[in-house]
């Protein structure tokens, strides 16, 4: 893969940062579309995406940092490196739906009006943005014999060198695709509240289910990895919210 896209001189450009970049932007941007439909103000799109991408940032690079702890005791200062590759997707989640809670506070908006707005974005962002991962290495899978295999050998690339691997990060990118679709199939179908419900229920599924291929390190708690358990909350939260918002 190529973890760095274009290098001049001084200036480092890395895939990972880029595609990152490009999946925040097309998810902003068709939040303000989803948002304007609804009648909601589409003009604080900006505004809710520097909260959003602030929140996600800190806290994907943080539950990165925790499950390469061993690593980081020794390269310190790589812990700001984000734009390197290294953050964990469920970490940035959390991070980003403590920002937007401030922001709707904040701004006295409506919850679930702006949830369901951002649910497609959301999930379109996760299938760009594992692009990115693609070409750092990171997020990669278990050796297999597969004929799909891929095998890194940029000495860059965080993935381990010369291994034919499961593509997770394509996986993990194939989900956020089908995730988008259906949730614009269905969107006028759901009661307010219950497209984000839907959105926590099929990522869940799906994370839970291409960890059993990942490779890299994340943590365990007991036979599950530590991402797999909070798949497990997520989806049955997920579940609630889809429940509780049927009659709304």
């Amino acid at each position: 893969m190529h973890p760095i896209l274009i290098k001049l001189g001084p200036i480092t450009i890395y895939t990972y940062g880029f595609f990152i970049a490009a999946a925040i932007l097309l998810g902003l941007t068709i939040t303000s579309i989803e948002a304007k439909k609804k009648g909601l103000n589409n003009q604080l799109v900006s505004e809710l995406g520097f909260y959003l991408v602030l929140g996600a940032l800190i806290g994907a690079r943080i539950f990165f940092v925790i499950i390469s702890w061993d690593y980081f005791l020794k390269h310190p200062l790589e812990i700001f490196m984000f734009w390197k590759g290294g953050l964990v997707f469920l970490g940035g989640a959390i991070g980003a739906a403590l920002a937007s809670i401030f922001f709707f506070k904040k701004f006295k908006q409506p919850f679930w009006p702006w949830v369901d707005s951002m649910a497609p974005g959301v999930a379109i962002g996760q299938a760009i943005g594992r692009i990115g991962c693609l070409c750092a290495g990171c997020c990669y899978g278990k050796p297999t014999s597969v004929p799909w295999a891929i095998t890194f050998t940029n000495p860059d690339s965080l993935a381990p060198l010369f291994v034919p691997l499961h593509p997770t990060e394509l996986y993990h990118s194939l989900a956020g695709l089908i995730t988008f679709l259906i949730l614009i199939f269905v969107k006028k179908k759901l009661k307010s509240g219950q497209l984000f419900g839907l959105l926590l229920i099929l990522y869940a599924v799906f994370r839970f289910n291409i960890e059993f291929f990942r490779g890299d390190y994340r943590g365990n708690i007991g036979c599950l990895s530590a991402t797999q358990v909070v798949a497990i909350a997520v989806f049955c939260l997920g579940i609630i919210i889809f429940w509780k918002r049927r009659a709304k």
